[in-house]
């Protein structure tokens, strides 16, 4: 039997301010307090940055309790351990996964139990998988596990079926990165001028001249914004992560951007090609309902080449080149 838990002290972690009061949140607490919570949990949303909050807010409301001997923020607490992916290929590896089990095998040191949290738990390879499905089948007494993902269907179903899932919404922010809503206003204007007609070789030239700056820019941007959220995050970072941890995170910090952006130009083309959709003639509409979904066809191709690790520069130029054809033509 598992030892008594305190009740939920007014101390604990807060929860990402999104979720506060939110069902999951709700049922989460409740099954902490009636100690019911599962042994093994997958947390699955969007923003990697509000799973690893709600990773934190359980840990401390299992850890630092009134039993423990000591109270640790949880990325410290000796009983609070994790698994992330390491290296550019940002992999979860058999050796590292078989060391994080014979941490959590080991008796708590501070607190009644243990918590083991596994980031980006669908970068585990097959052969770590297939080790880490075994600890799910049998648990190791008075730890939780707690699997974090933004891609569940890439975990192996066996390992979907043994945990229980709660799901999270990404908070409802801009993006806040220097130069990318200037990008975006000129990304616009862009989609403008090729839809305004046939232009001469002059506007042509510009066109295309437009198209390698905003590529070039992108990047600009991109590198920016990781380099600056990278330097707040290894503030937080626990200090004995190994190098090949921390190019991971860094890697995992650039490719969330990326998404993010990507997903703005997809919104910044729709808000584009709207307006015309309300307003034209028929075959006006048509057209551009045509361009539209031609468009995000293509753009949804080259966020696919990012998966299979092209640089975002090369499926960028890809995509803007297919829209100067696309919105071209619909001039």
């Amino acid at each position: 039997m598992s030892p008594a838990a305190s009740p939920l002290s007014p101390d604990s972690l807060a929860w990402p301010s999104a979720l506060a009061g939110t069902p999951a949140v709700a049922v989460i607490e409740q099954a902490i307090e009636r100690q019911r919570l599962s042994h093994s949990l997958l947390l699955q949303g969007d923003d990697p940055d509000t799973l690893t909050g709600v990773a934190q807010a359980i840990a401390d409301r299992l850890l630092n309790v009134k039993e423990s001997s000591a109270r640790f923020a949880p990325e410290q607490h000796p009983d609070c351990f994790s698994l992330r992916p390491s290296g550019k290929m940002r992999i979860i590896t058999a050796d590292a996964t078989r060391e994080l089990i014979n941490k959590i095998q080991v008796s708590p040191a501070v607190a009644p139990r243990k918590v083991a949290i596994l980031y980006e738990a669908d970068r585990m390879n097959t052969a770590a998988a297939n080790i880490f499905l075994k600890t799910l089948e049998e648990p190791p007494r008075n730890t939780t596990l707690l699997l974090l993902t933004t891609r569940p269907y890439a975990l192996l179903p066996t390992i979907r079926s043994r945990v229980l899932h709660f799901r999270f919404p990404a908070a409802a922010t801009t993006l806040a990165v220097d130069g990318w809503s200037a990008w975006l206003d000129d990304y616009r204007a862009w989609l403008g001028r090729l839809g305004a007609g046939a232009p001469d070789k002059r506007g042509v030239a510009d066109h295309i001249f437009t198209l390698y700056g905003l590529v070039a820019r992108f990047s600009a941007v991109l590198d920016f914004a990781t380099d600056e959220v990278w330097k707040q995050q290894k503030e937080k970072l626990p200090p004995d992560l190994e190098d090949d941890e921390k190019v991971a995170i860094e890697t995992g910090i650039a490719n969330g951007l990326r998404a993010r952006l990507f997903a703005e130009i997809e919104q910044a083309t729709r808000v584009f090609a709207l307006p015309v959709l309300n307003s034209s003639a028929t075959e006006a509409r048509r057209s551009t309902a045509l361009g539209l979904v031609s468009s995000v066809e293509k753009l949804e191709h080259a966020v696919g080449l990012l998966r299979l690790n092209l640089n975002e520069a090369a499926a960028l130029e890809d995509f803007l080149l297919a829209s100067l054809r696309i919105w071209s033509q619909r001039g």
